[in-house]
């Protein structure tokens, strides 16, 4: 664990290296992802659309906008995973000394899984203490009933940005499953954030033995994840 925080600091430092120091600049944009568009049949599409934000950016320095402002030269980034390994977090945990709040500084966001989402459970425990957003899994085998107690607890005061629910149930329970948890959530008030997870729940075996995603299980994953006939719009 200690080799592998080595590892993960000196990732981040060099993201932030790059984000803050004129990589993310979108002048630079031609730039990302050469071998990307060398070596892919998009490639002709990427720098098409790559030339039309070279000339979008043209406009804006006209108009004022020059590359010396922060927001054409840098970008933030934030970081999350999965709340596992419980001594990892507690050692990470720091209180701020101008809220006295608790802060889980392993990561911007935390979320807790399905197999670790137990109402009574070390990790529920554990999340309910520290003040960073977190996500919840929500898999088909989540009770509509058991998804509004574990975000009452997980955020006794509603407050909006806290929790993200992660939906990761796989196209075809998707139509079946959501719209019971949706609804539960609304009924109940709560202020949440919906996510589509469209990577678990849609896993295959390709023929060569590797795992695998069909691309239309993903899409419908992502564009049935706000379900209409309750009032949210087709994404």
């Amino acid at each position: 664990m200690v080799r592998a925080y080595c590892q993960a600091a000196a990732t981040l430092n060099l993201i932030r290296a790059f984000a803050t120091g004129g990589y993310a600049a979108m002048q630079r944009v031609i730039q990302w992802n050469l071998d990307f568009t060398s070596n892919s049949e998009q490639g002709e599409k990427y720098m098409e659309l790559a030339h039309r934000v070279d000339e979008a950016l043209g406009f804006m320095s006209a108009c004022g906008l020059t590359v010396d402002h922060p927001v054409m030269n840098s970008t933030e980034f934030w970081t999350s995973h999965e709340c596992l390994l419980l001594p990892y977090e507690q050692a990470m945990t720091r209180e701020d000394s101008t809220s006295g709040l608790w802060y889980d500084c392993s990561a911007h966001m935390l979320w807790v899984g399905e197999r670790t989402r137990q109402l009574d459970g070390a990790h529920i425990e554990f999340l309910r203490g520290v003040a960073n957003p977190l996500g919840l899994k929500a898999s088909d085998k989540m009770d509509p009933a058991e998804l509004v107690k574990v975000c009452e607890i997980l955020n006794p005061t509603n407050k909006p940005g806290r929790m993200t629910i992660i939906v990761r149930m796989g196209a075809e329970k998707l139509r079946l499953k959501l719209p019971h948890l949706i609804r539960a959530v609304r009924q109940a008030g709560l202020i949440v954030t919906w996510v589509s997870d469209p990577m678990h729940g849609n896993t295959i075996k390709a023929p060569s033995g590797l795992k695998t995603r069909p691309f239309d299980a993903i899409r419908v994953s992502n564009a049935e994840a706000l379900y209409k006939d309750d009032g949210f719009p087709n994404s």
